[in-house]
């Protein structure tokens, strides 16, 4: 019995041993990270200017592939079902926590399907108009929809998205009616709002601030609990004479369950050092981002603890599950 507990114990021991070792020659390969959000939204602009450095950091190239629908559930389901090998990340918003209350099969659990490796960006959710929308503050939106009820449409990247809580809490606590229209990401939201499709958008800052600096989307508050560095003269919500609406969101990046603590631990260095380069955060600051990192631990618990705050705030919200 002795020899065989050392003939197992040697086995394991080399199987540990050998993980270990393929853990630190990683990446070997082209890393592919997902975005389950379409081209030109806040997720890809965030992504893109983290991957510029992110691969040569690594030592090998990370390709992004946009994978948008269902709320960023699509894309998210690709990377819960890949081979925990490292070779396949997710970045995503923090969508992530709210989705599991708006639809009825998502395909995979939030808390225990994933590696939480780190988070890479905070910022607020901005509330823009079409031009053509006459009202230019919070007060003269309330107004306008409380005359106007249900005939303005608002959009989103998608139902259970940041956007899509701040404009239903609006509703909910100004008690004025607006319809929602979600789209797969921040690029197509944008478009129409700039065409007049929809009159106002609900969107991450990275995929309007271009077009607020240039004057073709309006400004009308941001849904942060204090004005953004990068947008210093639009006012929140609450400054604008309007209700307690604070939604912000972050952004981060997740592997698969099971994925090797050692290329868990060795991605979070590298976002570590990618997100604390000057051009880096001048770039994330540019569009409206703060650049920030946590622990893959600290990152675990914001997620579990905002699954149970989004559970209290689609309900309160009224918001119906797909």
């Amino acid at each position: 019995m002795s020899r065989l507990r050392i003939v197992v114990g040697t086995l394991v021991l080399a199987l540990v041993m050998s993980g270990a070792s393929w853990a630190e020659d990683w990446p070997t390969k082209p890393i592919r990270m997902v975005v389950p959000y379409p081209p030109g939204g806040g997720t890809d602009i965030v992504a893109r200017i983290i991957v510029e450095k992110l691969g040569p950091e690594l030592g090998q190239s990370v390709v992004i592939e946009n994978k948008g629908g269902a709320g960023g559930s699509l894309g998210t389901a690709i990377v819960a079902h890949a081979p925990p090998d490292g070779y396949t990340v997710l970045l995503t918003l923090s969508s992530h926590t709210i989705n599991p209350f708006l639809y009825k099969s998502l395909g995979y659990d939030v808390a225990s399907d994933f590696a939480p490796v780190s988070l890479v960006a905070v910022i607020p959710q901005i509330v823009v108009a079409n031009n053509a929308l006459p009202v230019h503050n919070v007060a003269e939106l309330t107004a306008y929809l409380k005359a106007n009820p249900g005939k303005v449409n608002f959009a989103s990247v998608g139902i259970g998205s940041p956007g899509h809580i701040a404009g239903e809490l609006f509703k909910l606590r100004t008690g004025t009616e607006m319809t929602h229209v979600p789209y797969k990401g921040g690029g197509p939201a944008v478009t129409d709002t700039l065409a007049g499709q929809v009159q106002l958008l609900f969107v991450s800052m990275p995929a309007a601030l271009q077009f607020v600096k240039q004057g073709q989307l309006r400004p009308i508050a941001v849904t942060s609990a204090k004005r953004s560095a990068s947008a210093p003269d639009v006012p929140t919500i609450a400054e604008n004479g309007g209700p307690d609406v604070v939604v912000d969101s972050w952004y981060g990046v997740l592997f698969p369950a099971k994925t090797p603590k050692a290329v868990v631990d060795r991605m979070n260095a590298a976002l570590v050092k990618v997100l604390a380069m000057p051009e880096v955060k001048e770039k994330l600051f540019a569009q409206g981002a703060e650049a920030v990192t946590s622990t893959p631990a600290q990152f675990d618990t914001l997620i579990r603890d905002e699954l149970k705050k989004w559970a209290v705030v689609v309900q309160a919200a009224n918001i119906k599950p797909e």
